[in-house]
């Protein structure tokens, strides 16, 4: 394909590169130009390939930080490359959000009910190919079409989603595929499926864990359309010999033909079960319907996972190839991870009785310390990513993380000092003036800056993240650490540095910042190396702040992005408890936690008999940590045995 007659150059900023949503964006824009364009990724060489097509510009796999050559041709190239660049310049649509695990926090984490079989298949067997197979698809594809419309209008936060789908579905290049298969004689149920299917494995073959996850997506739009194709009335295609199939039984979504999930449809309030759940579903499940979902799959940054978690629908993934039968009364416990095919009833509703109740005890008496019945006061903050979170916390003694690449992160410019000040006393005066411990810019890695483009890493979970960045670029630095000292001229401020690996990095840092008046310093500890090294790193510091998902990620060697290593990532791991304990015994100073294991009320517990004096949770789990904290005896903890566990399977089972 020619690369056009005209051509700007663009950068991907996005964390999770051109991915579908931003993609189906790009390509709804250039699609409404007369003109002819392409897509050349400059770092890769991939390319040109036609940004008319969503299935092309997704599977470029551009990543952030890749320069992109936009070409055009025809009567409005000029328009259409000026419309490019500037929803380039706005992240092509997508704001940065960096999400936080938040286990229990939106509803319950624990449910019963009867099995719902969703990971079954569309019943293609009562279909009989014609002489219209092209109409048939059509039709299948414009009710489907008007389905994602519906969605998407009614989406909310979770809309571009649905745009994504409309943009698969619509795929020019897909539906000439379909239809040239057709005309070869296949028929269109196959010929849809062979085509989306190897879309499918195209993203399953990326490097990136999170476009792999897309493949969902395509899934979700093939059997959305092979539904339709398997229907009776679908374009007067003809019924199975002996009529149309009947309905499928209550429980159950479908029966088992050719490997395409059919839509669950719950008739009385269960557990839905499915291979992965795609966002379709997730949104439009009702919710006094489901008691609960079980993934199969491990992974957490599905779209489905994330819609069905924003709905309060309690879940829990990586439930496996157990075997299920529908209608057979299942429940779990995502606290503990636990999916029982043969549950005790009566204990478990006693448990979601208790869990209830438990909610609503905390946040009455969230306010009160976090003192355990052996006397030790354990501080509990909420970590902040916007303002809002410091409004809605409930009893939160401060803030133990002020996430300022997502309190800025939506900008594409640089806040200037002013600004961050007023946001820092915003977050300080919604917590009553209580201390605030403000992270400098933590990017890198999956956390993008809009206004701090970095170049292509092979492997950035390993490059410039958090302070390395600032070594050679320290100009934004600067300016927010006199924003961070002016804020500390009016309200209690810590300020602590992330992605520390050596006394080098403590003394430059320490130099950046200058007089420390009014000031608390402390570093994150999110590498091994910090950690088995505190007492140097920490020897002119006032704390020090342990991230647990990073330390986990780094000393399991595994990715909590990926779904294919997600279970390796446990910050309940032996070896990560280790290092917790050995950054409490020789750090010299006060040691927190900020990092998802500080919002498990169980590991709270553990965390605090190490040692640990402050733990920063999100703001939906603080009542529920202070309440467990004030339930615990701290010197009953056995710690010793913690530490030598096999694994963190054992370690919850100590707790």
């Amino acid at each position: 394909m020619v690369a056009g007659d005209q051509s700007v150059e663009v950068v991907v900023g996005n964390a999770h590169g051109l991915h579908a949503r931003p993609a189906a964006r790009l390509v709804g824009l250039v699609n409404g130009f007369e003109a002819v364009v392409t897509l050349t990724d400059l770092d890769t060489g991939k390319g040109p390939v036609d940004a008319g097509s969503l299935s092309m510009v997704a599977t470029l796999n551009a990543q952030q930080g890749h320069r992109l050559r936009v070409g055009a041709s025809g009567a409005q190239a000029a328009e259409v490359l000026a419309a490019v660049e500037e929803l380039a310049a706005d992240n092509f649509g997508d704001a940065v959000v960096v999400a936080a695990s938040r286990p229990g926090g939106s509803g319950l984490d624990v449910a019963i009910g009867p099995a719902v079989l969703a990971d079954a298949a569309v019943d293609l067997s009562g279909y009989v190919a014609g002489d219209n197979e092209v109409p048939r698809l059509d039709e299948a594809v414009g009710v489907a079409g008007d389905e994602l419309d519906a969605l998407r209008d009614a989406g909310g936060e979770h809309g571009g989603i649905f745009e994504a789908h409309l943009a698969m579905l619509d795929d020019r290049k897909l539906l000439e595929e379909v239809r040239a298969t057709i005309a070869g004689g296949t028929s269109a149920p196959v010929a849809w499926k062979q085509t989306y299917d190897t879309l499918a494995a195209t993203f399953e073959a990326l490097d990136d864990p999170y476009q792999q996850e897309r493949a969902q997506d395509v899934r979700s739009v093939r059997d959305r359309v092979l539904q339709h194709l398997a229907a009776p009335a679908s374009a007067g295609a003809p019924a199975a010999e002996g009529g149309p199939a009947e309905p499928a039984p209550s429980g159950r979504a479908g029966p088992s033909v050719d490997g395409a999930a059919a839509p669950a449809q719950l008739d009385t309030p269960g557990i839905l079960v499915v291979g992965e759940l795609d966002a379709a579903t997730a949104a439009t499940l009702d919710a006094t319907q489901v008691a609960g979902i079980a993934v199969r799959a491990a992974g957490t940054t599905g779209h489905g996972v994330i819609v069905a978690r924003s709905r309060g629908i309690p879940l829990v993934a990586g439930i496996g190839d157990v075997a299920v039968r529908a209608g057979a009364v299942v429940a779990f416990d995502a606290r503990s991870g636990v999916f029982d095919t043969a549950p005790d009833e009566d204990r478990v509703r006693a448990t979601i009785a208790d869990r209830l109740g438990e909610r609503e005890r905390a946040i009455a008496d969230a306010p009160a310390p976090a003192t355990t019945r052996d006397g030790r006061t354990i501080d509990v903050l909420v970590n902040v990513g916007v303002v809002q979170d410091a409004v809605d916390v409930r009893g939160a003694d401060g803030s133990g993380l002020v996430r300022t690449e997502v309190l800025f992160g939506n900008r594409r410019t640089a806040p200037t000092v002013d600004e961050q000040v007023e946001a820092f006393l915003a977050i300080a005066r919604a917590l009553g003036n209580k201390p605030i411990t403000i992270r400098t810019w933590d990017i890198g890695g999956d956390k993008p800056l809009p206004f701090l483009p970095q170049e292509h890493e092979p492997n950035p979970f390993l490059g410039e993240r958090g302070l390395r960045v600032f070594r050679r670029r320290p100009e934004l630095l600067r300016d927010q650490l006199a924003a961070i000292r002016r804020t500390a001229a009016e309200t209690p401020v810590h300020v602590m540095f992330p992605m520390v690996t050596t006394a080098d990095e403590v003394d430059w840092a320490l130099h950046e910042l200058g007089p420390r008046d009014n000031l608390e310093v402390g570093i994150m500890v999110e590498v091994p190396a910090a950690a088995l090294r505190v007492a140097t790193l920490a020897k002119e510091l006032d704390f020090v702040s342990i991230g647990t998902n990073d330390l986990t990620q780094y000393t399991t060697a595994a990715d909590r992005t990926n779904a294919a290593v997600a279970p390796l990532a446990d910050g309940l791991d032996p070896a990560v408890l280790q290092l917790i304990d050995q950054v409490v015994r020789n750090a010299g100073v006060r040691v927190a936690v900020c990092g998802d294991l500080a919002s498990d009320p169980q590991a709270a517990v553990l965390l605090a008999a190490l040692g640990v004096t402050e733990l920063s949770a999100v703001g939906p789990q603080v009542p529920l940590v202070k309440a467990r904290l004030r339930q615990a005896d701290l010197s009953q903890v056995d710690t010793a045995a913690a530490l030598a566990a096999r694994d963190a399977a054992q370690v919850r089972a100590l707790l």
